[in-house]
């Protein structure tokens, strides 16, 4: 495996290099070069946040074809709840679920339902005093990533449970091999994901060897061959087994709410998600037990493989809530050893400066010293996020000071004075010459 796979990619031959890209990057993960952009692998954590504001489409998602399926003797769709919402009047998921299997699929399970037996897992640690408080959420695997590379002192508050749609991989191959006898790995779990990076959670999992789950399908992918199938039903499956607390994790605020506790924090929207992390991290947040952070605008409904208006479709997920019953996923008496981590979190220092302390000081140093010399507009003309960051690029090599068009401007400014000067000096010699 790549030491750093991603699931959004460019495409260099659309990139205009208009800098849109650079300013929203939550990692500083992008720079403008020679009028293109350009992904520093080790810093992305695909969040999306650069396919949501490029206005030329240069920046897109990986993510499989339907057609992965084919290589399995027993296929499994697991529908995030984020798709529930895609649908104007949907008043039965069953209709659906359905669907699925009209598309190819041999069983349906729900994330909704491995997401309600995270819910009460997380319950019984918090009440058990086992975790260290307040306790991060871990279902946002961008979120998760952005803890790893730029908060390091924080890897050890989030919370070390699987994330809903890898659990429902694992239960649902547990109950496909008792139900067709095959072997686990004929049978395929594919998740059908809002965000890329549940594809990169896929490829290159961070807490567990490896992921249960065989492929990640768009969402906005799938949409229009199920809403096919949908609308040529005859009758549905009685397949939908989930309730309020699991359709509710679709969006923000949902995860939270199912803990049945009041002392928690739901924030969305990666800039946001940034400040209470900061806060967090400054010890300025200290009353709370748990925060959930959800890196896409609205939660997962905002993710940017998805088809509907975030806000659209989490009206849509409050409307069909009401047809649904509180839970109907329970644990037995213990946490299953399954649904934990196999390891620990670890920071990844893609941001240190040098491995030697002195170094690292002196380098720090001469950021500061050339950052002094910068407007500090942070207008990203150089083709970095900020003034900072050009400093930065400088210091390690990867850029000049004169990539700033104003350093540039003074440079060229100061250079025009001195061959004025030049040429004025040679004049005055060239008109005493002429008199004598």
């Amino acid at each position: 495996m790549e030491r750093f796979f991603h699931s959004v990619t460019l495409d260099s031959s659309k990139c205009m290099g208009c800098t849109n890209c650079i300013k929203r990057c939550p990692t500083e993960a992008i720079r403008v070069r020679e009028g293109k952009a350009c992904i520093i692998s080790e810093r992305c954590i695909d969040c999306g946040e650069c396919i949501r504001v490029c206005p030329h489409h240069a920046k897109r998602a990986q993510y499989d074809p339907l057609s992965v399926i084919d290589g399995f003797a027993y296929k499994i769709a697991l529908p995030a709840p984020t798709l529930y919402g895609q649908f104007n009047n949907l008043d039965d998921i069953d209709i659906v679920l359905t669907g699925l299997k009209r598309l190819g699929f041999d069983d349906v399970f729900e994330v909704s339902r491995a997401a309600e037996l995270v819910s009460e897992a997380t319950r019984r640690l918090m009440r058990d005093g086992r975790l260290r408080s307040p306790i991060i959420s871990s279902a946002c695997p961008a979120v998760v990533r952005l803890i790893r590379v730029r908060f390091p002192d924080l890897c050890d508050h989030v919370l070390p449970l699987a994330s809903p749609m890898e659990y429902a991989a694992r239960l649902a191959k547990d109950e496909a091999q008792k139900k067709t006898g095959l072997p686990r790995e004929q049978i395929g779990a594919f998740f059908l994901t809002p965000c890329p990076a549940k594809v990169t959670d896929v490829r290159a999992p961070l807490t567990f060897e490896r992921s249960e789950v065989d492929g990640a399908i768009a969402i906005s992918e799938i949409f229009p061959k199920l809403t096919e199938k949908m609308e040529h039903l005859d009758k549905t499956e009685p397949l939908q087994n989930s309730g309020v607390i699991g359709v509710s994790w679709a969006s923000s605020g949902g995860e939270s709410a199912a803990l049945l506790n009041d002392k928690y924090l739901a924030a969305d929207g990666v800039e946001n998600v940034i400040r209470v992390l900061e806060e967090l991290e400054d010890d300025r947040i200290r009353e709370l037990d748990f925060i959930e952070l959800n890196a896409c605008a609205g939660g997962c409904v905002g993710g940017v493989l998805s088809v509907e208006n975030a806000y659209v479709a989490k009206a849509r997920l409050q409307r069909l809530r009401r047809y649904l019953p509180v839970s109907r996923n329970h644990l037995p008496s213990e946490v299953p050893g399954e649904l934990c981590w196999e390891s620990e979190l670890e920071y990844a220092p893609v941001l240190k400066l040098s491995d030697d302390m002195e170094r690292a000081l002196q380098m720090m140093s001469d950021i500061d010293r050339i950052c002094e010399g910068f407007p500090g507009l942070d207008c990203g003309s150089c083709g970095a996020p900020s003034c900072r960051a050009l400093a930065e690029d400088v210091v390690r090599g990867e850029a000049q000071e004169s990539d700033c068009i104003f350093v540039l401007r003074e440079r060229i400014r100061s250079m025009a004075d001195a061959l004025g000067a030049i040429g004025g000096h040679a004049c005055g010699e060239e008109g005493r010459g002429k008199d004598k």
